[in-house]
């Protein structure tokens, strides 16, 4: 199956409301599992992080949960989301470890401050230049520790119908449709393979995670 493309932000009110509403409770707690055991034993006990698409910020929240010590900066491009974020900061009580930033991929630059690490989490399917990010992570001062999460394009249409019933059966039909639409973007394991040799990244290491999420980390 050809990729296709979605619309790069997350700009409507009503999408950033659904997604700040929904239940990710499963995924983004595997997220922060696998971190852990990629890049966990290599962080310092304190620093600063940095999240890439952050979105309502649950991931980044769950992220200082995990280690209290750190400051994340929370950039997305769409103030829609952020304005949820915001919400999500106010009631986790985290306002003071998390500053979000409204800010898009092309306009990111993370050559200005030392990470301990770049996280991120379903942000690589919705660009329509994929080496925006990875120039973005290549041009980072301090050689941070580096951990992506997102989806994996699945082989054809019957495969993408499979995985919506089963993963998003009961969502409002605005996550169904974002779904779907998520995992015709996406990428295929060897298209991000090829996206970091190209970049000068081959260092990171690219696997399979589950039957619908890969990850990218050093």
């Amino acid at each position: 199956m050809h990729r296709i493309p979605e619309p790069e932000l997350m700009t409507d009110d009503e999408q950033a409301l659904a997604y700040a509403n929904a239940d990710f409770d499963e995924p983004h707690n595997h997220f922060i599992e696998l971190l852990k055991k990629s890049v966990g034993g290599y962080l310092p006990d304190s620093g600063r992080a940095v999240d890439l698409g952050c979105g309502a910020a649950d991931i980044s929240i769950r992220f200082v949960k995990s280690y209290p010590n750190y400051h994340v900066d929370a950039l997305d491009g769409a103030a829609a989301m952020l304005i949820e974020a915001k919400k999500a900061l106010i009631h986790s009580g985290l306002s003071k470890h998390i500053n979000l930033v409204e800010t898009s991929i092309n306009e990111s630059s993370l050559s200005d401050k030392n990470y301990e690490l770049i996280f991120s989490n379903s942000l690589l399917h919705h660009l329509h230049d994929p080496m925006l990010l990875w120039n973005c992570i290549k041009n980072a001062k301090s050689e941070p520790a580096v951990f992506i999460m997102d989806l994996i394009r699945p082989e054809n249409d019957e495969q993408v119908d499979k995985k919506v019933d089963e993963y998003a059966n009961g969502e409002p039909d605005i996550l169904r449709r974002d779904f779907r639409n998520s995992l015709k973007a996406a990428f295929t394991l060897d298209e991000i393979k090829c996206q970091l040799a190209d970049a000068g990244l081959k260092s990171l290491n690219v696997s399979v995670v589950s039957d619908r999420h890969l990850t990218i980390s050093s």
